[in-house]
């Protein structure tokens, strides 16, 4: 708001002195015009042109200094169209000061040439003619004048003072006259007749007159009247007849023709002014040329500054052009021009950089509400992408990673959506599972194989994944694909759920199978052993014996081996009561600690998990089985460790509470690690390989999750997640189904 004051006072005072500037040079014009007319006006003129001209060149100067440092401004800033003002400038200043030089040559050789002609010797001369013959004129006028006085002074030679006064009025309209008067020579008035009667002063002779008649010697003067005439003013001695007479003078008033006199002061005045301007001809000169070039600088510099405003006014579509083109570069579609008022070509061109202009906005609008749209697409894509339990990740040519979504990230152990820009292979370093998959899809792209579809298997800390992974090539370039896309989903647990169905439905038949016939071998083993053991002799009862105890012995652990399947196979309800999982695991280890095994038993529970959700017999059961197989583990070694922990925590969203059984011995071999839940698979030489397989399926009738493992500083370890009641426990399950469904499609 300021600087827009600012600018508004600063534009106001430039107007105000350029309308100053404007009126100072015509003003400057108009008395140079006048003066030029009259010499004499020009010398009163002189000093009014001289200061209106000065003030209107230090205007002009001040008005074009602040046009020039803008220009100087914005050339130095590369300001579009300021190089173009300042070539326009320069010719025009070009084009006006050689012909202002030359009209100031001649404007200047002509006024020299002009005065010099007014003081031409033949002038001179002429008003020295002019000037002689009045003064000769004047001079017999005034001689015969003075011949009149000296004769009317003879006719009063004799009078008395008394006498005189007829004798001077006769004579005074004899000589002509229009006054005579006697004095004494004291200037005492004797006698005197007027043609009018006059005031009495003006008959008083001077003390000029005076002293020259005390001399002895006429006098004779010319002087002007008060109404424009003039007179002649003469004075003799009248002649004395004895030295005894008192000296007495006359004085005459004689008129002077108007048109003579006038005519006799017009030469005089005019010779006296030629002299002076005689005296004034080189500092005329020297003022009218300075005078002319305060004008034509003046002009001059209204000149620049009018180049200066028209070039501006001229540039000024062109620079709005140039901006306009700049801002359309910057992806400013809504510039528009002010539209040109005049139909010239720049017209036409701001008119059709409009129109551009606007069809680029229309397209603009086009091409964002489609951008809209794919953004939209590409936003609803990313949503999908982040809720798929299937891994997606999009590569480059060179493999680096444009996109891949949350899922991916967690099947493959690290966090790609951060590392996107990067190839997989730096990705990798020091991520044996994701090592493991780039080797896999390496192994397909290095041979230009870019589509395809195989399931493989990543060995890892925590066991084996089975992933099923898919590549499509992306449009590209030539021959060449434009990158990859590659969908996996970890198909784990769905292989799981098959297996496990599967041994389930094994385990249920051969329960069925077995179990039938063992009853009767059992009972005929008996009655053998009943009815003939009395009968025989020492050795051949000695040999039933055994024979019939080995029966009874293996039917026996045919039918324990029968129960572990009847026990994988079946499902019972679940008796779930509120159990204190903390205070269950410390009395499963008291019955340990009771054995006296030598081995070191150590526990880490949470105080803050409490009492869950579960059944208490089948918790009993799944904390004997891991204990009593960290213990087989240990292998009877002295130095021996099992620990025990517990702590309550949430997994995805559920409270759960987590079991951790961790002991220090050999651990899982490498490759059974991935299916030490599957029944029948284990390394002890007397396991019936049921033992993991009947804990995971009781940890999966809670709800709940078991992954098995290698613990970094030695030994094996199980963790087992519990739901803690049952809303954790049906939104577990949902989610388990939730996977299976997904690996299944």
């Amino acid at each position: 708001m300021v600087h827009m004051a600012s600018s508004a006072i600063k534009r106001i005072a430039f107007q105000v002195l350029l309308t100053v500037g404007a009126v100072l040079w015509i003003a400057a014009l108009l008395l140079l015009a006048q003066s030029a007319q009259n010499s004499e006006r020009f010398g009163e003129l002189h000093s009014l042109i001289l200061f209106i001209n000065a003030v209107g060149v230090m205007v002009l100067l001040v008005v074009i200094g602040v046009a020039l440092s803008r220009l100087i401004r914005d050339y130095r800033r590369h300001i579009p169209g300021s190089r173009l003002r300042a070539r326009m400038l320069l010719s025009f200043v070009i084009l006006v000061v050689l012909p202002l030089l030359v009209v100031y040559y001649f404007a200047v050789q002509f006024l020299n040439s002009g005065i010099d002609s007014w003081f031409t010797v033949e002038v001179e001369e002429g008003l020295q003619d002019a000037l002689s013959l009045t003064q000769t004129v004047l001079d017999i006028r005034k001689r015969e004048y003075l011949t009149r006085t000296e004769e009317a002074a003879a006719g009063l030679v004799g009078w008395p003072d008394l006498g005189m006064v007829n004798v001077v009025g006769r004579l005074r309209r004899t000589v002509g006259a229009t006054s005579l008067t006697v004095v004494d020579r004291s200037g005492r008035i004797i006698a005197t007749s007027q043609d009018r009667l006059r005031d009495i002063q003006a008959l008083l002779p001077g003390e000029e007159l005076l002293q020259q008649i005390g001399q002895g010697r006429p006098y004779v003067r010319m002087e002007p009247t008060g109404g424009g005439g003039y007179r002649v003013i003469t004075a003799v001695d009248i002649p004395l007849q004895s030295p005894l007479m008192k000296q007495r003078a006359l004085l005459g008033q004689f008129p002077v023709v108007a048109r003579l006199g006038h005519l006799a002061d017009t030469v005089d005045q005019t010779y006296t002014k030629y002299r002076g301007l005689m005296y004034l001809r080189e500092p005329l000169k020297q003022s009218f040329t300075l005078t002319l070039t305060l004008v034509l600088l003046l002009s001059f510099l209204g000149a620049v500054y009018g180049a200066i405003f028209f070039a501006d006014r001229l540039v000024l579509p062109i620079q709005q052009l140039v901006a306009g083109t700049r801002a359309v570069a910057k992806g400013d579609f809504d510039t528009q021009l002010p539209p040109g008022s005049s139909r010239d070509e720049i017209g036409f061109l701001i008119n059709s950089f409009n129109d551009m202009t606007r069809r680029l906005g229309k397209a603009r609008e086009t091409a964002a509400r489609s951008q809209q749209l794919v953004e939209s697409q590409r936003a609803n894509l990313a949503i999908i992408l982040a809720r798929l339990s299937t891994g997606v990740i999009s590569l480059d040519e060179q493999l680096r990673i444009r996109t891949a979504n949350e899922a991916a990230g967690a099947i493959l152990g690290t966090q790609l959506g951060s590392r996107v820009g990067e190839t997989l292979e730096d990705v990798s370093i020091g991520q044996p599972l994701l090592v493991q998959f780039l080797g896999f899809a390496r192994g397909h792209l290095d041979q230009n194989d870019f589509e395809w579809r195989e399931q493989f298997v990543l060995h890892g800390e925590l066991g084996s994944r089975v992933l099923m992974c898919a590549c499509t090539p992306l449009p590209g370039g030539s021959d060449q694909p434009g990158g990859f896309v590659l969908v996996f989903d970890d198909i784990t647990a769905l292989l799981q759920a098959q297996r496990d169905a599967a041994w389930g439905e094994v385990a249920r038949r051969l329960a069925h199978e077995i179990k039938n016939p063992l009853t009767p071998i059992q009972l005929s083993a008996e009655r053998l052993r009943r009815r003939y053991l009395g009968t025989m002799n020492a050795e051949d009862s000695q040999f039933l014996e055994r024979a019939t105890h080995t029966i009874v012995q293996q039917v026996e652990a045919m039918k324990d081996m029968v129960n572990a399947f009847s026990e994988y196979a079946r499902a019972p309800d679940l008796d779930v009561s509120k159990v204190d999982v903390n205070k269950l695991i410390g009395e499963v280890l008291e019955l340990y600690r009771a054995r006296e095994m030598g081995v070191e038993i150590k526990q880490n529970l949470d105080p803050e998990l409490g009492e869950i959700e579960v059944d208490a017999g089948r918790l009993r059961q799944i904390l004997h089985n891991l204990i009593r197989n960290a213990f087989e583990a240990l292998g009877g070694d002295r130095n021996g460790k099992v620990e025990v922990f517990s702590r309550l925590h949430d997994q995805d969203d559920c409270p759960v509470a987590e079991i951790l059984v961790r002991d220090n011995g050999p651990g899982f071999q490498m490759d059974l690690v991935s299916r030490v839940f599957d029944p029948y698979v284990t390394s002890k030489p007397k396991g019936t390989g049921l033992g993991l397989a009947i804990v995971k399926k009781l940890v999966e009738e809670h709800g709940g999750k078991i992954e098995a493992g290698n613990y970094k500083e030695g030994g094996a370890e199980v963790r087992v997640l519990l739901p803690v009641n049952e809303t954790a426990r049906q939104a577990m399950m949902e989610q388990r189904r939730g996977e299976v469904r997904r690996e299944s499609a």
